[in-house]
C-alpha cells in the first residue's frame, strides 16, 4: 500500500471522528434553542417516518423558544407526539397553528453534568484520533520494515 493511501485513509477516518464529535456535541441541550435538536427525530407522514424539518420550517425565536410550523396542518400531533417520545426532554406546547419548544436555562447542577458531559465526547474524540494516528504510524513502519 503506498505511503500516500495510508495517509490518505488516515486523514478521512479522522474527518469522519471529528464530524462525528461535532454531531454529539450538537445535541447538546445547553438552554439555548439549536435546530439541529431535531434532526434525529422523525414523525410519521402517511406512514412514512420524515424527519421534522422536512414537513416543517423551524425557527429559533427569542433565543431559548424553537417554533414549528408544519407545512400541512394535519401532521401537527404526528410532529408533537415524535417530540414527546424523543429523549430531548422537551415538552412541546401546541396552538394548533405551530409547536413551541421552551428550552429552560439550566441550573448549575445541569450545567455541571453538561461539562461532565462534554470533556467525556471530547475525550473520547482525541482517544479516538489518537488511535487512528496510530494506526497510521504502525502502517508506515511496517512498511518500511518490508522494504
Amino acid at each position: 500500500m503506498p505511503v500516500n493511501e495510508i495517509i490518505e485513509k488516515g486523514v478521512d477516518k479522522m474527518k469522519k471522528t471529528v464530524a462525528a464529535t461535532q454531531r454529539e456535541f450538537s445535541g447538546i441541550r445547553t438552554g439555548r434553542a439549536n435546530p439541529m435538536i431535531l434532526d434525529s427525530i422523525n414523525a410519521e407522514y402517511y406512514g412514512t417516518p420524515t424527519p421534522i424539518r422536512q414537513l416543517a420550517n423551524v425557527a429559533v425565536q427569542e433565543g431559548h423558544t424553537l417554533v414549528i410550523t408544519p407545512y400541512d396542518k394535519t401532521i401537527i400531533a404526528g410532529i408533537e407526539k415524535a417530540i414527546m417520545k424523543s429523549d430531548i426532554g422537551i415538552t412541546p406546547s401546541n396552538d394548533g397553528n405551530v409547536i413551541r419548544l421552551m428550552f429552560p436555562q439550566p441550573t448549575e447542577e445541569r450545567r455541571k453534568e453538561l461539562v461532565k458531559e462534554i470533556k467525556k465526547i471530547s475525550e473520547d474524540a482525541k482517544v479516538a484520533v489518537r488511535n487512528i494516528r496510530r494506526e497510521m504510524t504502525d502502517a508506515l513502519k511496517k512498511m518500511e520494515k518490508d522494504e
